[in-house]
């Protein structure tokens, strides 16, 4: 595909991210970010105390056309010049979802460019490559967020199958941190003020568990339930005694047996499939404590560590632009019209096009009565 009105050759690809409370647009080109804009909802959701679906849905309502605007106009681009558009088509919120599938097949079609569907994950593993190019072939990833905690074997991102060796059994780690941060009084969300209170913490202070850690267990599998009850059990004991439970070591506390958790399962997997590069994406990626512990770990075992930069961690457009690069880089086939979301999609594939089940679309297509 060539660059249509400017001098350059390679494609530029437009990405769209709207699975939850960020409204993304990215723009990229031959694996070089060109633009990056984000508008957060979370400071709406905050009184709640987690994300409101219908709140985030009307909030990329508002915010899709301005954050495109800023991506083109700090890329330095038109819609004209504009190659591809890639978008979330899930697994993530269906309401937000469905806003910035429609926005992307609009400004697809303005531009009479083709569309790509991209799985929220996928996008996740592919913004370590804006940062530190393609990865080496096979790697491991830990995927770590509010909603997801995955151990996965990637090969070729967007031409092979992704192999999960391991996920949550129930709570991902972002969610413990959420759920953790309310029982001790921290603000939403609770990851950065978990972070945030434990720089003043004693790690060592409350021996929290460590789930599925024991010999016997899933060597790749998560659990997070436990430690969030643990947790919880702590601070109710405080407060039995009329006393206010120590938060600035809890949450190191906490921290800690989340952070030994994820590195000690992600070095066994790299040790174990004989891989040495280890790759950390999401959210929970940005947590100072597990960043340190994983760069010590991997720095011992001869492992080399790759982590995003921390505005690439959390949702954004950037990383689905990035897997829309590859996409199109390696000749995928377009989305078709009537691609559609899948709230839930298991990650297997990079590239995710749903479409509408034929009951739907007859009921689409039907007349008003």
């Amino acid at each position: 595909m060539r660059k249509r009105g400017t001098a350059v050759s390679g494609p530029v690809v437009l990405g769209i991210e709207s699975s939850c409370d960020e409204t993304g647009a990215g723009i990229v080109q031959d694996g070089k970010l060109l633009a990056h804009v984000v508008a957060s909802s979370m400071d709406e959701h905050a009184r709640f105390g987690g994300v409101v679906p219908e709140i985030a849905s009307r909030a990329h309502l508002q915010a899709f056309t301005p954050v495109v605007r800023e991506a083109l106009a700090e890329a330095g681009l038109r819609l004209a010049q504009i190659d591809a558009v890639a978008v979330t088509t899930g697994p993530g919120l269906s309401g937000a979802l469905q806003v910035g599938l429609a926005g992307a097949k609009t400004l697809a079609y303005a531009a009479d460019v083709p569309l790509y569907g991209v799985h929220h994950l996928a996008g996740h593993v592919a913004a370590d490559t804006l940062e530190h190019g393609p990865p080496p072939k096979p790697c491991v990833v830990l995927i770590v967020s509010g909603g997801h905690t995955s151990l996965l074997l990637v090969r070729d991102l967007v031409r092979e199958p992704i192999l999960h060796l391991g996920d949550t059994l129930d709570d991902a780690a972002g969610e413990c941190f959420d759920k953790v941060a309310r029982i001790l009084g921290l603000p939403y969300p609770g990851g950065p003020a978990i972070d945030r209170a434990a720089h003043t913490g004693n790690p060592d202070a409350v021996a929290f568990p460590r789930p599925l850690t024991k010999p016997g267990d899933d060597p790749y599998a998560f659990s997070f339930s436990g430690l969030k009850t643990a947790a919880a059990r702590w601070v109710e004991q405080h407060r039995l005694r009329d006393e206010e439970p120590p938060v600035a070591d809890g949450a190191a506390a906490l921290q800690e047996a989340v952070a030994d958790v994820l590195t000690r399962k992600a070095l066994h997997a790299c040790r174990e499939h004989d891989v040495r590069t280890l790759i950390v994406v999401g959210g929970v990626a940005a947590n100072s404590r597990v960043r340190a512990l994983a760069e010590q770990r991997c720095r011992a075992a001869g492992i080399e560590l790759r982590v995003p930069p921390m505005t690439l961690c959390t949702d954004n457009g950037a990383m689905i632009a990035a897997v829309g690069d590859l996409l199109v880089r390696s000749d995928a086939e377009p989305a078709p019209l009537d691609v559609s979301i899948d709230p839930s999609a298991p990650l297997r594939y990079a590239s995710l096009t749903p479409t509408a089940a034929p009951a739907a679309r007859t009921a689409a297509a039907a007349p008003a009565a």
